[in-house]
C-alpha cells in the first residue's frame, strides 16, 4: 500500500471503509476497527513496562504490517524499532521512516540478501537472524557489494523447535563467523520461544522459558569468554514478556499482540488466572462487521465471512455481548446464533478476531475509532509482502 495515497481522492465503499469525521454506524463492514483509546493505553502499557524494568521494546511488524501504528508504538510506547519476518516486509517499514530493523527470521535467498544489504541506504539499522554457517559468506557478500553493514543475531532454538541452534558451540562457531566477516556485525542472539504464548497456565508458560533462559544464560556467557558481547539477547512475546523482561538475561522484548490483542492471546492467564484480556490488556482491534439476513428466527448472517478473517487459532468472539454467538463461517457470510431474535438487519457487530495477525494481512485498512467517530484511516502498509 502506498503511504503517501491521498485519502481524500478515495471513494468510501470502493476504495476505502469510512471517511474522516463519520459516525461508527456509517462504515463499511466488514472491516478493520481500532479502538484508539484503547489501542494507545496498551502501547504506552507495555511501554512504561519495558522502561520500569530496563529493557527495550522491539515491537513486531509482522502483527499489525503498518507503520503508523509501528510510529504510534515509538512515540508512545518508546519502541527501539520493529522486528519484522521477511525483507519486503522489513524493507516497507524502512522506506516508512523506522530506523532501527530487524528480519528475525533466516534470509538465504541471494536475491532477498540483496534487498536485505541495500536497506541500509534507506537509513535503517538493519539486522538479521543466522542459524547456519554457511549463510554468514552470502550475507557478508552482499552487504559489501553495496557498501553496507549487515548486523547479524544468532538464533537459539530454545523450545519452538524451528529456526535456531540448540548448543552454545553451535552459537559460538556462527558468531565468530560473523564477526571475522567483512560487512557484517554480531550484534547478540535471537531466543523466543513462540511455541509457548498460547499455553494458556502461567505456570507452565514460566516452565518453558526458564529452559529457554538457561540455554541463553549459558550462550550469552560462552560467548563473553570468547570476548563477543551481546548488544542484543533479544525474544519474549505477549504471553511470556514478564519472565524475559525479569530474567537479568534477555535485555530487548518482542512483543506483538498485546497492542490489538485476539481471542486466542486473551483465553491465556496471568499469575492470578485471570484472562490476560479482561485486566492486562485491552481489546483493541476488532472486525466490524453487519447483518446481512435474519430470514431463519435463530441466527443472524452477518458479512463478515472467511474472508475477512483468519480462524486458524479460531472462531472471533462477539465483543461486549453474551445475548449472541458467533459459530461458523463460509467465504462470505458469518453464522450468528441469535435464538431471542435481538438483531435485526444492517445492525453492526464489533468481532474480536481468533488470530490477529493473519487477520489483518486479509484487510487493505484501518479505521481509527473514537468516541464513535472515525478519526484516522490507516492503510495496512506491509500487507502481502510475504517474500
Amino acid at each position: 500500500m502506498n503511504q503517501q495515497v491521498n485519502i481524500d481522492e478515495l471513494e468510501v465503499g470502493f476504495d476505502i471503509p469510512a471517511a474522516i469525521g463519520m459516525s461508527e454506524d456509517e462504515i463499511q463492514t466488514p472491516c478493520l476497527v481500532l479502538d484508539l483509546d484503547a489501542l494507545e493505553r496498551n502501547i504506552k502499557k507495555m511501554g512504561d513496562w519495558a522502561k520500569e524494568h530496563g529493557v527495550r521494546h522491539r515491537v513486531h511488524g509482522k502483527m499489525h504490517k503498518s507503520v503508523d501504528v509501528a510510529k504510534l508504538q515509538e512515540s508512545l510506547g518508546g519502541s527501539c524499532g520493529v522486528c519484522c519476518q521477511k525483507v519486503s516486509e522489513a524493507e516497507v517499514f524502512a522506506r516508512g521512516g523506522i530506523k532501527d530493523v530487524l528480519v528475525s527470521n533466516q534470509v538465504r535467498d541471494p536475491a532477498k540478501i540483496d534487498r536485505l544489504a541495500r536497506l541500509p541506504k534507506l537509513g535503517a539499522r538493519t539486522i538479521v537472524c543466522v542459524d547456519d554457517v554457511e549463510n554468514v559468506a552470502d550475507l557478508s557478500a552482499g552487504a559489501q557489494k553495496h557498501g553496507t553493514e549487515i548486523e547479524c543475531l544468532v538464533e537459539i532454538d530454545c523450545g519452538a523447535g524451528r529456526c535456531g541452534v540448540t548448543t552454545t558451540p553451535a552459537v559460538i562457531e556462527i558468531a565468530k563467523a560473523i564477526d571475522a566477516a567483512p560487512g557484517l556485525k554480531f550484534s547478540g542472539i535471537q531466543a523466543y520461544q513462540g511455541a509457548m504464548q498460547h499455553i494458556d497456565s502461567y505456570d507452565e508458560r514460566k516452565a518453558k522459558i526458564d529452559t529457554a533462559v538457561a540455554m541463553v544464560r549459558d550462550a550469552v556467557d560462552g560467548l563473553k569468554a570468547e570476548g563477543l558481547e551481546c548488544d542484543i539477547v533479544g525474544g519474549g512475546g505477549t504471553g511470556s514478556y514478564y519472565f524475559e523482561g525479569t530474567s537479568g538475561v534477555y535485555n530487548e522484548l518482542q512483543c506483538g499482540s498485546y497492542a490489538f490483542m485476539d481471542a486466542d492471546y486473551g483465553r491465556i492467564l496471568d499469575k492470578d488466572g485471570k484472562r490476560i484480556d479482561q485486566g492486562e490488556w485491552e481489546n483493541a482491534l476488532f472486525i466490524l462487521t453487519s447483518v446481512m439476513s435474519h430470514a431463519k428466527s435463530d441466527k443472524a448472517i452477518v458479512d463478515a465471512g472467511l474472508k475477512a478473517q483468519s480462524v486458524d487459532s479460531g472462531l472471533p468472539t462477539v465483543f461486549g455481548r453474551d445475548d449472541v454467538k458467533y459459530i461458523k463461517c463460509s467465504d462470505e457470510h458469518g453464522v450468528v446464533e441469535d435464538g431471542q431474535g435481538v438483531l435485526k438487519a444492517n445492525d453492526k457487530l464489533r468481532l474480536v478476531p481468533g488470530h490477529c495477525d493473519p487477520t489483518c494481512n486479509v484487510h487493505d485498512w484501518y479505521v481509527g475509532v473514537r468516541g464513535g467517530k472515525v478519526e484516522t484511516l490507516w492503510p495496512v502498509s506491509a500487507r502481502g509482502k510475504a517474500y
